[in-house]
């Protein structure tokens, strides 16, 4: 994913921003792998509020 950053905006304005990137961004993947709203999610972070993936067949 970091590739399509950097061929968006040609490159990271530090290596903070790109550690920020990618794990906001692997939040996201992990969201949708787990078939789970990305914005609900994002709005429980916001409140607080425990994010607990629920899996199934456990």
């Amino acid at each position: 994913m970091i590739k399509v950053k950097e061929k968006i905006s040609g490159c990271f304005a530090s290596f903070k921003g790109a550690e920020i990137f990618n794990r906001i961004r692997g939040f996201i993947s992990t969201m949708k792998k787990h078939n789970r709203s990305v914005l609900e999610e994002l709005s429980y972070i916001l409140k607080g509020e425990d994010c607990v993936p629920v899996l199934i067949g456990c």
